[in-house]
């Protein structure tokens, strides 16, 4: 049977909107797994816009919606679209964007509030008993709607390898059972239908990063 699973984008670039290689990897996987995609994104502005060339906010402003469809090649939902009983997964790659056009977690810390179209989703998959992926940073959303969840984001000690284990701490602050993993590993919340995978939080070459990508599309897929 064919699995249809939404993908939600937060705009087009690691700094200011979505992870490009994250969702590249995430569709990948989707593909080979024979399930139907279709691709969502705010139809909001973004936070603000940032150089990639140099890390740093430059002026100007860019649509959520029309930055995503970069990635989706033009194929992308306004949100507001999303039905939830069309779908058996939903799946969120990470990125800036997550921390500040989803949400505004990059501004609040663990005092952020996710953007209301945002919530209102992750709560309708969840209570509707359909899994939900998420990697890199975008678990943090999940440790705001579901207290006590768990989830991974990779380590929780600070190196070379994993330069923002830092954020763990808050997570765990927030109340959420963190589980150190490996970039190749996506760690099962069975009780929440929740699979996390650290994904660009590890210092990793991009191989690995994409198969442990890999591992979280098969498992959120199993529990679909």
């Amino acid at each position: 049977m064919v699995k249809h699973v939404a993908v939600i984008l937060s705009g087009c670039g690691v700094y200011d909107g979505t992870e490009i290689h994250e969702a590249s990897a995430i569709l990948v996987h989707l593909s080979r797994a024979g399930a139907k995609v279709q691709m969502f994104a705010l139809n909001a502005d973004q936070m603000h816009v940032v150089n990639h060339c140099e890390g740093k906010p430059t002026e100007g402003n860019r649509n959520i919606l029309q930055e995503s469809a970069r990635i989706a090649r033009g194929d992308v939902s306004d949100l507001a679209k999303l039905e939830v009983s069309e779908f058996d997964a939903v799946i969120i790659p990470g990125g800036f964007g997550v921390a500040k056009n989803l949400s505004n977690w990059v501004v609040k810390n663990k005092d952020f509030t996710i953007e209301p179209q945002v919530e209102k989703l992750i709560t309708a998959f969840h209570k509707a008993g359909k899994p939900l992926g998420m990697c890199c940073i975008a678990p943090i959303l999940a440790a705001k709607v579901f207290p006590g969840c768990e989830l991974t984001l990779g380590s929780d000690t600070a190196c070379e390898r994993w330069p923002y284990a830092q954020t763990v701490d808050v997570l765990k602050e927030m109340g959420c059972k963190h589980v150190n993993t490996d970039v190749d590993v996506a760690h099962v919340d069975v009780q929440n239908k929740l699979v996390s995978n650290c994904a660009f939080m590890c210092n990793a070459p991009i191989h690995e990063v994409f198969d442990g990508i890999g591992v979280m599309v098969k498992e959120t897929l199993k529990l679909a």
